[in-house]
């Protein structure tokens, strides 16, 4: 029986395991892998003590911070959270099942798809959701970044270093900060194609066009490209616990400004709540948060 399990290996769930480290907690880590969304994150300026850094970077440091304890780790899936009746949890994963008295949920999110022909077909054959990852087997080539966020605007300013020509391809106006809309503004290689929706992804073995649609007149026109680059959004990776927290109309779990989810001994942090500005430093405030309420918890508990 763990005193915590702390299911997520991002900022989040990293920071929560070295706080509940100091506080001697029999603590297991679930996650996939350690990083999180930052593994897709080129450039981060904003992050206190560095001017700038990339997130594979940041995440080495977070993970050198992790591993100076004893943490159990396990590189599973968690499948499903069962509250048991004597106020423990039980954590389901591809592996096995854990006990455990408290629970830390920091799963994050995922990218999420376009859901058109061709999409799934080709993913790893030029469709990617990962421009920091995938940019550079894009040299010299034409490619196709579908998105209005902050996100989709920093992978074209990142590919525009690399690719032949960047088309742009967004629904509506940017929903993104100014200072990346002005870095996108002096990359001569964008083409900006607003006012679009994506109807299919074609080619042979390999990504060869993009079909757009034009929401003014209905008109299709197809785009040569050999990359299409996915970034309109994320959804929380929160389906293990349905049924088991409240949850908004994006599937975010609910919590308050200590974490708490309702359920003594529950917590959430980081991107997977639904906590309103999606940025590393929340993400591991709420992380630290998280594991201080399950240590206090435990206190009580006894």
């Amino acid at each position: 029986m763990f005193d915590l399990i702390i299911i997520g290996g991002g900022p989040a769930g990293m920071t929560a395991s070295v706080y509940a480290a100091r506080k001697q907690m029999k603590t297991l880590i679930i996650t996939k892998e350690f990083g999180g969304q930052l593994m897709w994150t080129m450039g981060i300026e904003n992050y206190m003590g560095y001017q700038f850094i990339t997130g594979p970077e940041l995440m080495v440091k977070f993970e050198e911070q992790v591993q100076r304890f004893s943490t159990n780790i396990k590189y599973e899936e968690a499948i499903k959270l069962i509250v048991n009746k004597d106020g423990t949890f039980a954590v389901e994963t591809d592996g096995g099942i854990y006990e455990t008295k408290s629970v830390i949920i920091a799963s994050g999110k995922r990218p999420r798809r376009l859901n058109v022909p061709g999409e799934e077909e080709f993913t790893g054959r030029g469709v990617t959701y990962c421009a920091t990852c995938d940019g550079p087997l894009f040299i010299k080539k034409n490619v196709a970044v579908i998105g209005g966020g902050n996100s989709a605007v920093q992978a074209a300013v990142e590919l525009s270093s690399i690719a032949q020509i960047v088309y742009l391809i967004a629904r509506r106006d940017y929903i993104a900060d100014p200072v990346i809309i002005d870095k996108m503004k002096e990359a001569s290689n964008i083409v900006e194609l607003k006012g679009y929706t994506t109807e299919g992804i074609y080619g042979q073995d390999f990504v060869e066009k993009l079909g757009i649609k034009c929401l003014a007149d209905g008109q299709l026109t197809e785009l040569e490209v050999h990359g299409v680059f996915v970034e309109i959004g994320l959804k929380p990776n929160s389906e293990f616990v349905t049924g088991v927290v409240d949850m908004n109309s994006n599937n975010e779990i609910i919590v308050d400004c200590r974490t708490c989810t309702g359920i003594p001994g529950l917590y959430a942090a980081g991107d997977v709540t639904n906590c309103p500005d999606k940025q590393i430093v929340i993400a591991a405030g709420d992380g630290s948060k998280a594991a201080l309420m399950a240590y206090d918890y435990l206190l009580r508990q006894k």
